[in-house]
């Protein structure tokens, strides 16, 4: 059963918190339009550092990752992919890109979904673009290395046709209005979640559709900060909310608040970055700043190389200067010398 029923989610009185956090977000979605007008020069910059925090952090979060030096380069589709895990970072990138360069609403269809994982799959698996043939349960592996069946999603059998009324209800909902927009996406994002359509990259897929329903409904942040670091970093509370919301969910008898808090709480978290950057950048050089803000968002220990992977048109040197500058300020720490060198945060961040 579909937790999108706008007849039962339109009589649910939502909690004053989530109304809180709803507002909140609209606010900021309303003041969006002059911070974008203001520095387009700035904009660039934010825009393709957030393509490659997405593209690392969206993959990462499933164990795929690559080569500092190689991540750039992918990113910013500037090389090809030499394996696997490449291919999916690639495959992300171009996803990102068909999202953005959509000059017209795109409609939420099972095509659509089905052309996002055929990108965020690279293309070139046997199953990309398709959906699961064999049924599929999401397996949690315990500290003692047992394995624990966390969730059992939709039967492949009926998935097509659930993913197929799931776009029907998402459309519904958004020409009725009943239910909040940005409720409505976070519905739906927690759905396609349940139903796990994909025999993999349902996680990419996800993200991939978040921030391209967003656009549609004018919250553009997801273009200058990456939804999918955030993510990354709140990962233990993104599977502890999503586990909690999907106990009871076929039977219709499960939790969405939660989920909705989350899910506001994640962008409300984007728009505040945005106007933090949007407000400082222009008060030092572009370039320093966003360095800056590079490393103080790092959520494992790094090297000067990964900063240059994830930093474009950024000198070594001036990388160099910021992170002694930082230093000096007690906000990161060095460890080893020479090519053997990392850096971590001062005070780092759990991500679970």
């Amino acid at each position: 059963m579909l937790t999108l029923d706008q007849e039962q989610l339109a009589a649910l009185a939502i909690p004053m918190g989530t109304s809180w956090l709803l507002g909140a977000c609209m606010e900021a979605r309303g003041k969006q339009d002059l911070w974008i007008r203001q520095k387009p020069e700035v904009l660039a910059l934010l825009r393709e550092q957030a393509t490659i925090q997405s593209v690392e952090s969206s993959n990462r979060i499933e164990g795929v990752t690559v080569a500092a030096n190689r991540l750039r380069p992918l990113a910013v589709g500037k090389t090809k992919p030499r394996d696997r895990s490449e291919e999916k970072l690639a495959g992300y990138r171009a996803g990102l890109e068909w999202i953005f360069s959509r000059k017209n609403r795109v409609a939420m269809k099972p095509a659509v979904i089905l052309r996002l994982h055929a990108m965020a799959q690279g293309g070139t698996t046997g199953d990309a673009g398709e959906w699961k043939k064999r049924d599929n349960e999401i397996i949690e592996l315990l500290a003692n290395g047992e394995r624990k069946v966390r969730f059992v999603p939709t039967a492949a059998k009926k998935t097509a046709a659930t993913v197929e009324v799931l776009c029907e209800r998402y459309a519904e909902a958004t020409r009725d209005g009943r239910l909040p927009g940005l409720l409505t996406i976070a519905t739906f994002v927690f759905d396609f979640l349940c139903i796990h359509p994909f025999r993999d990259g349902n996680g990419r897929v996800s993200r991939l559709a978040t921030s391209l329903l967003l656009q549609t409904q004018g919250f553009e942040v997801a273009r200058y900060v990456s939804l999918e670091r955030l993510i990354e970093e709140s990962k233990e509370e993104y599977y502890r909310v999503l586990e909690l919301c999907s106990q009871g969910c076929h039977e219709g008898k499960n939790e969405i608040v939660p989920w909705w808090n989350y899910f506001l709480g994640l962008v409300r978290s984007a728009y505040r970055e945005f106007e933090r950057q949007m407000e400082t950048v222009g008060a030092r050089p572009a370039k320093s700043e966003l360095i800056r803000k590079t490393v103080l968002t790092q959520v494992e220990p790094f090297t000067l190389a990964d900063l240059a992977a994830q930093l474009p048109a950024t000198s070594p040197q001036l990388i160099k200067k910021v992170l002694t500058e930082l230093k000096a300020a007690r906000k990161v720490k060095l460890t080893g010398r020479g090519r053997g060198a990392s850096w971590e945060l001062a005070t780092r961040k759990r991500i679970g």
